[in-house]
């Protein structure tokens, strides 16, 4: 039997994990200026895996170290909140910092910022696609 994919984040490759269901589209990727990035616009992001592990997420992408992500942090730090564009809906996220940061600019060869939909937040409609 086939486990069933889930896509942690948004433009990247899924995985079969059972926890995975739970962190759907939890994560995406926007550029410099808050924007969302799909995978059409950044093929590098089509060639990132994720897992859960452990109360991880874990990406790894050809060339680069492994990055774990703690999952479920409690979002009380304000100086991470912020809001990113997806489509024409202003989405309230997290940033996921520095290092994250710097790991996905050199993915998709631009700046860019990896953030996590905040719990609070109001449900995304993804484009068609993506």
């Amino acid at each position: 039997m086939s486990k069933e994919m889930s896509f942690p984040v948004v433009g990247c490759i899924g995985s079969e994990h059972r926890d995975a269901a739970q962190y759907h589209q939890r994560w995406f990727v926007v550029d410099a200026k808050g924007g969302w990035l799909s995978a059409a616009q950044c093929p590098g992001l089509a060639g990132v895996s994720t897992d859960v592990r452990m109360g991880y997420l874990v990406l790894r992408a050809p060339g680069m170290l492994r990055m774990d992500i703690p999952m479920d942090v409690i979002e009380d730090d304000d100086s991470v909140r912020q809001t990113a564009q997806v489509a024409n809906q202003t989405v309230d996220v997290v940033d996921e910092g520095e290092v994250a940061a710097a790991w996905f600019t050199h993915v998709t060869g631009q700046p860019s910022r990896l953030v996590k939909v905040h719990p609070e937040a109001k449900p995304i409609i993804w484009p068609a696609g993506d």
